[in-house]
């Protein structure tokens, strides 16, 4: 398939996801007046009756979740696309290799003692210090796990999983002496970060999550060539004239920022990262620009549409989107690891 074509269809099937996401729900709004309401928030009239209750919940309460399962999908599926590209191997993932479990940790240490330890901090930035911990624990096991799986400039994938899976223990530990401490009010924070969930979105968060997204959103696709070379090996991307340190250096910080933020605002979502550029490239093939653009637009469809079944599936009951996106993805991981085991992975 053609990437125009692939992105076009993509970019149609979203804004279908986002007319039927912001409809559905306990107070039904019909597709065209989900288009007029969301068309009147750009200054746009449609000739559509509806009224200022369906107005209220669709601007409130459902556009904010639907805004955050796009941004959060399209930025877990870059950084998995931009993680599997350092790593030279599609089993590579925030969540499988310990980043989104590094930075659930300082997240939830942030909760927990953060104005014991940090009051100075929460005072200069407010509602950006969980952000903030998150990326610093992010970025923190992404170098771990980095150097851990490194040998003879070769990323060794046994060692990077083992790596993550340790991590990954380690931080569950350290979040388990955190809920030890934590109070009744801290403890459903805890609870909401391992499972993962959007009903914490709102326009403030919003306001946290969308400038940090965009960072990443923007700044990952422009390391598409120095991926693409990557893929024959670091001597040989040095060769050719890519700055091999400072493109590690570069997707380290990006996919830091971008899961921290995630994490710090949705708590941990799993999968979306490994299975969306791994889908995107049986596409369109393995360049990484098209591979970027395409894979935001599917994991932000994922994504919004894995929260309109969480939301809705068992209503009044939500289901946490972590554990649907686990549901999704763990066969699927399963499915590469069997393929694995028959005949070697090209990447």
């Amino acid at each position: 398939m053609k990437p125009a074509v692939l992105v076009t269809t993509l970019t149609g099937i979203l804004l279908v996801a986002v007319i039927i996401s912001a409809g559905l729900g306990a107070l039904s709004v019909s597709p065209l007046q989900s288009i007029a309401i969301l068309l009147r928030q750009v200054g746009i009239h449609l000739d559509v009756p509806y009224s200022d209750q369906q107005e209220v919940v669709i601007t409130a309460i459902r556009l904010p979740r639907v805004l955050f399962g796009i941004f959060i999908g399209a930025t877990l599926a870059m950084c998995g696309t931009a993680i599997q590209g350092l790593f030279r191997n599609p089993l590579a993932d925030p969540v499988l290799i310990g980043i989104s479990s590094g930075a659930a940790l300082f997240t939830v240490v942030m909760i927990v003692a953060g104005l014991q330890l940090f009051a100075g901090l929460f005072n200069m930035i407010g509602a950006y210090a969980l952000s903030l911990a998150a990326f610093a624990g992010a970025f923190i096991t992404a170098i771990i796990v980095y150097r851990i799986s490194q040998a003879g400039g070769k990323t060794i994938v046994s060692t990077m999983l083992l790596a993550g899976i340790a991590i990954s223990a380690m931080a569950a530990a350290g979040t388990g002496i955190m809920t030890l401490m934590a109070n009744d009010a801290q403890l459903r924070t805890i609870t909401f970060w391992n499972l993962g969930s959007l009903g914490g979105a709102n326009w403030q968060s919003l306001g946290v999550l969308v400038p940090v997204c965009m960072i990443c959103l923007v700044g990952l696709p422009t390391l598409s060539k120095p991926l693409n070379a990557l893929v024959l090996g670091e001597t040989n991307a040095a060769h050719i004239g890519i700055n091999v340190e400072s493109l590690k250096t570069k997707v380290i910080v990006l996919t830091a920022l971008g899961v921290g933020v995630c994490v710090s605002v949705s708590g941990i979502i799993g999968f979306v990262g490994l299975v969306t550029p791994h889908i995107i490239r049986k596409l369109i093939g393995p360049e990484h620009k098209n591979v970027f653009i395409a894979s935001g637009l599917l994991g932000a469809i994922i994504l919004v549409i894995a929260d309109l079944l969480c939301r809705t599936i068992i209503a009044p009951v939500e289901i946490p989107i972590g554990i649907v996106t686990a549901l999704l993805g763990a066969p699927f991981f399963l499915y590469l690891l069997l393929k694995e085991k028959k005949t070697q992975i090209v990447f």
